[in-house]
């Protein structure tokens, strides 16, 4: 720490100088002595200087701070302002790791679970979403109206997904990836929340559509599958560069289903493990067996029925 910078004004008295609104306001209050005091941080040349934390203090004593009050406040601050930045910065990287990595990846790295090849196996809902025909969107309009555009869809997507548990694990271009972990006990109703999810970003998605198209921008059809299955679930990538991430053939399978969306005329489509978990709480139409690209055998889809 380096370059304390302070103010005293006595408040009352021949000698009071009420030089800022601040101070005339505490000396109608009562206020006999004012000391404000900034403990900064970082030496020269270091990018982190002018960064600090400001304190001020006041008195109603007749005699204002003493010197044994100002001597104490002096040899606490430096302690008590290490503090706070230690906190501060503690609270600034977990929102940053929460806001790229998602809340539950976030948490983990900034816990220590950071070792390349560090995963653990999980079920969950996997949760798949990609805009239709987004190349010649992307051509035919600018490239600030096509972030914007983005981030509208992006947002409408993600919404309906935080109360109900569901982490986004990664933005792919123009789609999402999102995992709905679950134990087999709720395997249930994580899939009717996953659902919900869905229905509700759909109807978000047609108000957006509505307004954006009635302003004269370009707007989104989105394409989204669900799916569950065991996935690895942690750290994967270079020595220099990790990603936390979910990998295993129910990620791919998902990604192929949604490529299926269009073909079939469907917005949302469902896998057989999934309708199976949802324990016939919603009604799903049957549209046969279909192959997905990478995939061995011919999987059975479904798409739930308008309303859902």
């Amino acid at each position: 720490m380096d370059g304390r910078r302070r103010l005293r004004r006595r408040l009352a008295g021949p000698g009071a100088e009420l030089d800022f609104p601040v101070l005339e306001q505490l000396a109608a209050a009562g206020a006999t002595d004012y000391l404000a005091e900034i403990v900064r941080f970082g030496e020269d040349g270091d990018p982190s200087r002018g960064i600090g934390i400001g304190y001020s203090f006041a008195t109603d004593c007749p005699e204002g701070f003493g010197p044994d009050e100002v001597t104490l406040i002096e040899a606490v601050l430096p302690a008590a302002s290490l503090a706070m930045m230690t906190h501060a910065s503690h609270t600034i990287a977990s929102g940053l790791l929460a806001a790229y990595l998602g809340g539950d990846a976030g948490r983990r790295v900034h816990e220590g679970a950071i070792e390349r090849g560090s995963v653990e196996s999980i079920r969950a809902v996997l949760w798949f979403a990609d805009i239709r025909g987004f190349t010649g969107i992307a051509d035919s309009s600018p490239g600030l109206v096509v972030i914007e555009l983005l981030d509208e869809v992006f947002e409408a997507l993600a919404a309906p997904l935080r109360p109900r548990g569901g982490q986004v694990l990664k933005f792919l271009g123009d789609g999402i990836l999102v995992s709905f972990p679950f134990a087999d006990t709720d395997r249930a109703l994580t899939c009717r929340q996953a659902l919900a999810a869905a229905a509700e970003a759909m109807a978000a998605l047609d108000r957006l559509n509505a307004t954006r198209r009635a302003a004269g921008k370009p707007t989104a059809a989105v394409d989204l599958a669900l799916h569950l299955g065991d996935v690895l679930y942690g750290n994967i990538g270079a020595v220099d560069r990790l990603d936390f991430t979910v990998i295993g053939p129910a990620v791919n399978e998902v990604a192929r289903m949604e490529a299926l969306c269009e073909p079939l005329g469907q917005s949302v489509l469902v896998s057989a493990e999934f309708a199976a978990a949802l324990e016939d709480s919603v009604r799903l139409q049957p549209l046969g067996r279909h192959a997905l690209r990478g995939v061995r055998e011919p999987r059975e889809i479904y798409a739930p029925e308008a309303g859902f």
